[in-house]
C-alpha cells in the first residue's frame, strides 16, 4: 500500500466522525494584521459556545504565542518526533483558547515513513474531537509552505489593508494559489477582510478594487466578509499581550471582530462550508492528494 492510498483511507475512516472546521487565515505581506484577526475571531468563536484551536504554521515568528503572552511548552515537532500526544502540545490561552506552535516539523513530514505518517495524522485527527473550530494562522507570502496550507483548505480568510503594496501582494498571493495543481476552485472559499480602514466604505472599495482585478485576470471566486476599523485600542492590547476583544470588548476593532465572527457563524453560511476535519486537511498537504 502505497502513502497517498493509506492516508486515503484514514481520511475516509474519519468521515463517520464529527469534523472540525478549518479556517485558514493568510495575507499577500506581513504586518497586516492577520494573527490579530485569528485570535480575535477565535476568542468571539468561544464566546458564540465553540471551541477553538489555533494552529500557529507561521514557522519561526510565534506571533500567536507572543500576542498571548503564553510560553507554550511543547509544539508540534514534539508530537511529531518525540512521541507528545496531541493534547500535551495544546497550550490554552486567555479566554480559553487553545493553540498549537507550529515550529518547523511540517515541513519534514513528507519524508517520514508511512507508519509514521499513520500515526501523526491519527493524533491530529484527535483535535475534531477536542475543537469544532481550528483556525489556521499562515505565514504571510507566497512560499511553498504558505500555499500548501492554502490548497489544502477548504476556507481561506484574506486579509488586506489600503495600502498599495499589500492590494497588490494580496493578488499576487491569490494568483499563486490559481496556478496551484492542487487547488480545488470548486470547493474553496476565499472572502477578504479588509484591516486598518477609516471607515466601512473604505473597505468595501478596496475589495472592489481587487475583486475586480482577480475576476479579469484570474477568474476566482471571491466574496467580502467585512472590514475592521483602525483602532489605537488594538495597538495597545497588542502591546499588553492580550487580544483586544478581551481587553477591551466595546472597542471599535472588536466590535467589528465580533461582527464577522457571527457571520462565519450565520446558520447559511454555515449550512455552505463542508467541515474537512484535521486528518483530511494533514493528508492533503502530505499526501498530494
Amino acid at each position: 500500500m502505497d502513502q497517498a492510498e493509506s492516508l486515503r483511507i484514514i481520511k475516509a475512516r474519519d468521515q463517520a466522525k464529527p469534523l472540525a472546521r478549518v479556517i485558514t487565515v493568510t495575507s499577500g505581506k506581513g504586518g497586516v494584521g492577520k494573527s490579530n484577526t485569528a485570535i480575535n475571531l477565535a476568542i468571539h468563536f468561544k464566546k458564540m459556545g465553540k471551541r477553538v484551536i489555533i494552529l500557529d504554521a507561521d514557522f519561526g515568528l510565534a506571533n500567536i504565542e507572543i500576542m498571548f503572552g503564553a510560553v507554550p511548552k511543547h509544539n508540534l515537532c514534539d508530537l511529531i518526533y518525540q512521541g507528545k500526544s496531541i493534547k500535551d502540545i495544546i497550550t490554552w490561552g486567555p479566554g480559553e483558547v487553545g493553540f498549537i506552535s507550529g515550529g518547523s516539523g511540517i515541513a519534514g513530514m513528507s519524508n517520514l515513513s508511512i507508519d509514521y505518517l499513520n500515526y501523526i495524522i491519527r493524533n491530529l485527527a484527535e483535535l475534531d474531537s477536542i475543537a469544532d473550530i481550528i483556525i489556521v494562522d499562515t505565514g504571510a507570502g507566497i512560499s511553498d509552505a504558505v500555499l500548501e496550507f492554502l490548497v489544502a483548505s477548504g476556507e481561506i480568510l484574506l486579509i488586506t489593508t489600503p495600502e498599495p503594496t499589500s492590494i497588490t501582494d494580496s493578488y499576487s498571493l491569490l494568483k499563486a494559489v490559481s496556478r496551484h495543481p492542487r487547488y480545488d476552485r470548486e470547493n474553496t472559499r476565499i472572502r477578504m477582510i479588509a484591516n486598518r480602514v477609516e471607515r466601512e466604505e473604505e473597505g468595501q472599495i478596496l475589495f472592489k478594487k481587487l475583486y475586480s482585478v482577480v475576476q479579469r485576470f484570474l477568474k476566482l471566486p471571491m466574496s467580502y466578509l467585512g472590514s475592521i476599523p483602525y483602532d489605537q485600542q488594538l495597538s495597545r492590547a497588542v502591546m499588553q499581550q492580550v487580544p483586544v476583544s478581551l481587553a477591551n470588548p466595546n472597542a471599535r476593532s472588536a466590535v467589528a471582530y465580533e461582527r464577522i465572527a457571527a457571520r462565519l457563524l450565520d446558520k447559511e453560511e454555515s449550512a455552505r462550508t463542508v467541515n474537512r476535519g484535521m486528518a483530511a486537511f494533514f493528508a492533503h498537504i502530505i499526501g498530494k492528494k
